[in-house]
């Protein structure tokens, strides 16, 4: 006599692994991105501006490749 096999309500990819994320998962990453990003980007005081371009300068540098 076999056992019943069960079945899995939820999705799942075909060889059995579970798919699903939290979605902490996929905000928090999204979030630390943006962040990143803004202060990357975000406006530099006029005497460090004039002494070093640092990460704005990289910033511009990537608009200028981009618009090409």
């Amino acid at each position: 006599m076999q056992a019943p096999t069960h079945t899995r309500s939820h999705h799942s990819s075909p060889n059995g692994v579970d798919i699903r994320l939290p979605w902490w998962a996929v905000v928090l990453p999204a979030l630390a991105f943006a962040a990143l990003l803004l202060l990357m980007a975000g406006p530099v005081p006029a005497d460090a501006a004039a002494t070093d371009p640092g990460v704005g300068g990289v910033v511009i540098h990537i608009q200028q490749t981009l618009a090409r």
